[in-house]
Protein backbone atom coordinates (compact mmCIF):
# COMPACT_ATOMS: atom_id res chain seq x y z
CA UNK A 1 0.00 0.00 0.00
CA UNK A 2 1.34 3.37 -0.87
CA UNK A 3 1.85 5.85 2.35
CA UNK A 4 -0.22 8.96 1.95
CA UNK A 5 1.80 11.82 1.32
CA UNK A 6 1.09 14.33 3.39
CA UNK A 7 -0.50 17.87 2.50
CA UNK A 8 0.90 20.80 2.61
CA UNK A 9 -1.31 24.71 2.21
CA UNK A 10 1.44 27.36 1.71
CA UNK A 11 -0.41 30.68 2.25
CA UNK A 12 1.73 33.90 1.40
CA UNK A 13 0.80 37.05 -0.77
CA UNK A 14 4.12 37.13 -2.24
CA UNK A 15 3.88 34.94 -5.57
CA UNK A 16 7.74 34.45 -6.30
CA UNK A 17 8.14 32.95 -2.70
CA UNK A 18 4.85 31.10 -2.68
CA UNK A 19 5.72 29.35 -5.80
CA UNK A 20 9.51 28.92 -4.17
CA UNK A 21 8.60 27.40 -1.17
CA UNK A 22 5.50 25.11 -3.14
CA UNK A 23 8.57 23.57 -5.78
CA UNK A 24 10.68 22.75 -2.51
CA UNK A 25 8.20 20.85 -0.32
CA UNK A 26 6.99 19.49 -3.76
CA UNK A 27 10.39 17.68 -4.12
CA UNK A 28 10.53 16.51 -1.47
CA UNK A 29 7.53 14.79 -1.90
CA UNK A 30 4.38 16.42 -0.25
CA UNK A 31 1.14 17.26 -1.93
CA UNK A 32 1.15 21.00 -2.41
CA UNK A 33 -1.64 23.80 -2.58
CA UNK A 34 -0.86 27.16 -2.34
CA UNK A 35 -2.98 30.34 -1.11
CA UNK A 36 -2.51 33.98 -2.28
CA UNK A 37 -4.43 35.36 0.76
CA UNK A 38 -5.74 34.13 4.07
CA UNK A 39 -9.66 34.33 2.92
CA UNK A 40 -8.36 32.16 -0.69
CA UNK A 41 -6.76 29.86 1.83
CA UNK A 42 -10.09 29.42 3.71
CA UNK A 43 -12.28 28.90 0.55
CA UNK A 44 -9.99 25.96 0.06
CA UNK A 45 -10.16 24.31 3.79
CA UNK A 46 -14.03 24.62 3.21
CA UNK A 47 -14.16 23.02 -0.01
CA UNK A 48 -12.89 20.20 1.50
CA UNK A 49 -8.88 20.25 0.87
CA UNK A 50 -7.63 19.32 4.20
CA UNK A 51 -4.32 19.90 5.02
CA UNK A 52 -1.48 18.11 7.03
CA UNK A 53 0.77 20.84 7.24
CA UNK A 54 0.25 25.04 7.08
CA UNK A 55 2.80 27.33 6.28
CA UNK A 56 1.42 31.03 6.79
CA UNK A 57 2.74 34.78 6.17
CA UNK A 58 1.23 37.09 8.48
CA UNK A 59 0.96 40.19 6.55
CA UNK A 60 -1.38 39.88 3.25
CA UNK A 61 -4.27 41.26 2.07
CA UNK A 62 -7.98 41.01 3.24
CA UNK A 63 -7.15 38.72 6.06
CA UNK A 64 -4.19 37.98 7.69
CA UNK A 65 -2.45 34.93 8.79
CA UNK A 66 -3.24 35.32 12.55
CA UNK A 67 -6.63 36.40 11.38
CA UNK A 68 -6.70 32.98 9.44
CA UNK A 69 -5.22 30.38 12.06
CA UNK A 70 -7.76 32.51 14.52
CA UNK A 71 -10.75 31.09 12.19
CA UNK A 72 -9.82 28.05 11.91
CA UNK A 73 -8.80 26.96 15.17
CA UNK A 74 -12.82 28.67 16.15
CA UNK A 75 -14.10 26.92 13.17
CA UNK A 76 -12.09 23.87 14.19
CA UNK A 77 -11.43 23.19 10.48
CA UNK A 78 -7.98 21.47 10.78
CA UNK A 79 -7.89 20.41 13.97
CA UNK A 80 -4.90 18.25 13.58
CA UNK A 81 -3.08 19.77 11.10
CA UNK A 82 0.22 21.36 11.81
CA UNK A 83 0.09 25.40 11.58
CA UNK A 84 3.61 27.30 10.96
CA UNK A 85 3.69 31.23 10.85
CA UNK A 86 6.52 31.47 8.16
CA UNK A 87 6.80 35.32 7.89
CA UNK A 88 9.28 38.23 8.46
CA UNK A 89 7.45 39.54 11.67
CA UNK A 90 10.08 38.48 14.32
CA UNK A 91 8.84 40.80 16.87
CA UNK A 92 7.96 39.05 20.04
CA UNK A 93 4.49 40.78 20.14
CA UNK A 94 3.76 39.04 17.31
CA UNK A 95 5.38 35.50 18.15
CA UNK A 96 3.21 35.41 21.28
CA UNK A 97 0.16 36.42 19.89
CA UNK A 98 0.46 33.34 17.13
CA UNK A 99 1.13 31.21 20.23
CA UNK A 100 -1.74 32.08 21.99
CA UNK A 101 -3.50 31.36 18.76
CA UNK A 102 -2.26 27.82 18.79
CA UNK A 103 0.69 27.99 16.26
CA UNK A 104 2.84 25.08 16.31
CA UNK A 105 5.99 26.62 15.15
CA UNK A 106 7.36 30.38 14.09
CA UNK A 107 10.26 31.01 11.29
CA UNK A 108 10.97 34.44 10.37
CA UNK A 109 11.59 34.31 6.73
CA UNK A 110 14.84 36.72 6.60
CA UNK A 111 16.92 34.38 8.91
CA UNK A 112 16.38 30.85 7.47
CA UNK A 113 16.83 29.59 3.75
CA UNK A 114 14.29 27.71 1.79
CA UNK A 115 16.31 24.29 2.38
CA UNK A 116 16.38 25.02 6.12
CA UNK A 117 12.30 26.05 6.47
CA UNK A 118 11.43 22.61 4.77
CA UNK A 119 13.88 20.69 7.53
CA UNK A 120 12.12 22.70 10.03
CA UNK A 121 8.54 22.21 9.43
CA UNK A 122 9.24 18.58 8.81
CA UNK A 123 10.41 18.26 12.16
CA UNK A 124 8.01 20.42 13.92
CA UNK A 125 5.44 18.40 11.73
CA UNK A 126 7.03 14.97 13.05
CA UNK A 127 7.20 16.37 16.67
CA UNK A 128 3.96 16.98 16.94
CA UNK A 129 2.71 12.93 15.71
CA UNK A 130 5.04 12.03 18.52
Amino acid sequence: MEKKKQRVLIVDDDKFLLNMYALKFKNHGLDINTAFSGSDALRIIRDGWIPDIILLDIVMPVMDGLELLSTIRKEKLTPKATVVMLTNQGQPTDIKRAQDIGVDGYIVKATTIPSEVLEEVMKIYKNKQL
